[in-house]
This record gives structure tokens, sequence and C-alpha cells, in this order.
């Protein structure tokens, strides 16, 4: 790690250099309202697919070429998509082209970081799927490297398009719901009793570079537990608090207001699925709030009944009502007086439903409006590390069985130094971390 800078010095240090950040922006080219954007995207797989569908309904975007280091994925985008896209192995093969405006990344969660980095560097405007980074350090160098060369880089938090949220949002800050003391979210699934399953190492299958797909994470044998997908259990590439939680996190600080915990715990643990999963069956995090409310998500993996009495993804409990929010709609219910409690005057109950249509959709649309204003998109890079610090820290709570007071300025955990380590990793080499 390198020496600790306050959040003033950070934000400093990657805005000061404006004379590279002015030619940066300058050797960019500049869309017309009616030009039309050439991309590329990296990670065609799972979601991959998914952003390239939703990339196609805007009229104004060229999909020019693919990258991915399974073969299969790269053949069956090619023939959706046309003769005319090329298709790339390796993809600095695909940022080499001047011809490309815009990357679209949707690799696992390991190479979020270095290939957006290098992309920004190599005069690319960027999509990143979510969760940003698999490390706080990563997260700081990716908004250093958008910074430094004026790139546009939107993080897939899609629920971020959604007017109903923003809305919503400006509802609990005016205090119409009295003040917010709990939110929380889950991940719930029951994967028992076999989840992800038990299997051999082997041979990696054909048509995949499987050196290439673990990239700066240590050497290790091909496991059909890991890819395609399954990465998303193993801790060395993902978690369930990157994959899941960072939507909720997002969600629930953008609502109320935050941007860092002060403190945080996690407890859990693998109880009941016999898989060749790294990370747990069953977690709970807790984050605290300086102001007064907690964060809650729970990982059950082991048990997939609802939580909530409505039916929601998020929940939050104000003193004059509770909010039960979806992608689609938020439900108010006012508070009863309680125990020595008298909290009238209560809002109405009622229901609000969302008119956005798709968020991912919506969102692309917001990435590709902001390449020609070059303004910051709705989840720019830092909002999107901003709530990345949150899987990030949920982990190494569980990690370390410690609680976290974390010093959001300097983003370093107080007095607590097993964690500070966990902050980033060595990369294998010959990958570098700029």
């Amino acid at each position: 790690m390198s020496d600790p800078v306050t959040r003033r010095e950070f934000v400093r240090r990657t805005t000061a250099a404006l004379g590279v950040a002015a030619t940066a922006a300058s050797a960019r080219r500049v869309h017309g309202a009616n030009e039309r954007i050439r991309a590329g995207f990296i990670g065609v797989g799972n979601r991959g697919g998914q952003l390239i569908d939703a990339a196609r309904e805007h009229k104004d975007l060229d999909i020019v070429a693919v990258c991915d280091v399974y073969q299969p994925y790269l053949d069956k985008w090619t023939r959706a998509l046309g003769a005319g896209t090329a298709a790339y192995r390796d993809f600095r093969d695909l940022l080499d082209r001047d011809d490309i405006d815009a990357v679209f990344i949707a690799t696992p969660d390991h190479w979020h970081a270095l290939q957006t980095i290098i992309a920004c560097d190599a005069g690319k405007d960027v999509y990143v799927e979510k969760p940003l980074s698999l490390t706080v350090l990563e997260g700081q160098r990716m908004i250093e490297a958008a910074r430094r060369n004026a790139a546009v880089v939107q993080v897939g938090l899609q629920r971020r398009a959604s007017t109903m949220s923003a809305e919503l949002a400006e509802r609990i800050a005016r205090g119409e719901f009295g003040k917010i003391t709990v939110v929380r979210a889950y991940r719930l699934t029951n994967m028992s009793p076999a989840g992800i399953g038990i299997s051999p190492n082997q041979e990696p299958p054909a048509g995949l570079d499987w050196d290439m797909w673990l990239g700066p994470r240590p050497k290790r044998p091909f496991n059909p537990t890991i890819h395609p997908y399954k990465f998303r259990w193993w801790q060395a590439y993902s978690s369930q608090l990157g994959n899941w939680g960072v939507h909720y996190f997002d969600l629930l600080r953008w609502l109320i207001g935050e941007q860092a915990p002060a403190s945080v715990s996690a407890h859990g643990g693998k109880f009941a699925v016999a898989d060749s999963r790294t990370i747990p069956d069953t977690l709970h995090a807790i984050y605290e709030f300086a102001a007064g409310c907690l964060m809650l998500f729970g990982q059950y993996e082991a048990s997939g009944n609802p939580i909530f009495a409505r039916d929601a993804e998020v929940e939050l409990r104000g003193t004059l009502a509770t909010i039960y929010a979806t992608t689609d709609r938020y439900e108010v219910v006012p508070e009863s007086a309680g125990q020595y409690g008298d909290p009238a005057p209560l809002p109405e109950a009622e229901t609000v439903r969302t008119r956005d249509g798709d968020l991912t959709v919506k969102h692309i649309g917001d990435f590709l409006d902001c390449m020609r204003s070059r303004r910051r998109p709705s989840a720019d890079v830092e909002e999107g590390h901003l709530s990345t610090v949150f899987s990030h820290l949920g982990n190494i709570a569980l990690a370390t069985r410690s609680r976290i007071e974390w010093d959001a300025a300097r983003e370093r955990a107080i007095g607590n130094e097993p964690a500070n380590r966990l902050l980033h990793y060595p990369y294998r080499k010959p990958w570098k971390l700029t």
C-alpha cells in the first residue's frame, strides 16, 4: 500500500493536473447530437450479453467489436451482430483501435480496474459493470485514471437511472417520513444442499484462455465451479456483497444522503451449503453512519423465504413511516404511536409507481448523452467507488473478525492494520496497477 492520503488530498491529486486533463479532453473526439458512437464490448458472457441487448436499443450506437477470452462467446455475438463485427481475445487489441469511442466492460470483477484504467488511458469513455473494483485501492486508481484523462466513466448501477428513486430521495431529505434510523436489504435464495457443486480441477474447456481469465489473480488450475459465472462465489474473484450487495448499498446511501460508514461489522460463514464456494452461504453485515442510522445487509443463501412484510427489495424505517421499495414502485406505510410515542401528524399511506421503463437501457442512454455533453454521469466512477467500498468493508470485517472503525477521508481502518492490509492484494506478474 502507498502512504495514505486524505480524501481532500486524493481529489486534489486526481484533478490538479489540469493541463493533462485538458490535453486528453481536446484529443478526445467530440460527438455531435446526431453523430453515431462506435463501441466495443469487453466480456460478452452473461451480463455482457445483456448489455449488448440493452445497447442495441440505442440507434445512435454502433457495436463494432467484441472481446472475450472464451471463443464460444465471441462466436455467438459475431453471428448475432453481423459479419462486420471484429472479434478479439485480448482486450488490449480492441483498445488499440483509434476508431472506437467507448467500451463496455462486463468481465469478472477482478478485471474491472485494469481494463478501465487502460481504456481511459487509451482515450476511451467507459461503461463498467458493478462492482467497480475488487479492492479499495483499485477504486482509487480508477478515479485517478478517469480524471486525468477527462473520461466519462459510468458504473453499471442502473438504479441510478430511476427518476422514481430520485424523487423518493428528495422526499426523504425533506423529512416527510421522519428520521430514518434503519435501512436494510437482502440477497435471498436457497442453494442448499449442493450450491455451485464440487468438482475436481481439470483442463480448461476448448476455446478458453484460462491464464488470461485469471489475469492479475494467482495462477491456479481451471475448475468448472469457477467458470462460467460461478466465480461469484469465490472470494478471489468476486463476492455476493459485491455482486448483489453493491446495488443496494448504492441505492440506500443515495436515498438517505450518505457517502461512507463510520463503522462496519459482519458475521457469517459456510453453515449449510456443501459446495466449493469460498464465501459464506449466510452473512449479515451492519454499517453504522455518524448521523445516526444503521444499514443492514443479509446474504441468506440457505433460506429463501421473504424477509419483509411487503414485496420489496429495500426497506427504510423512519419515525413517521416505513418505505418498502422495488425498482418499479415504493409503498409508504405510516407509523402508529408506540410506547410513550406520538408520531402524529403522519404521512398518508400511498403506493408510487415508476414511469422509467428499462433502467439498463436508460442508464446506457445517460452514458451516451454524457459522452456528448462531457458532464459526469448519474453513476460516475467516484459514486461507484463510494458504494463499492461498502462491499469491500463487509468482506474485510468478516475476514478479520473485527469491527472496523472507518476513516472515510483517508479510506483507512482506524487502528486496525489487519483490515488495512486487505485494502489491496499483490498482482500476479506481469500485470500492474497504475
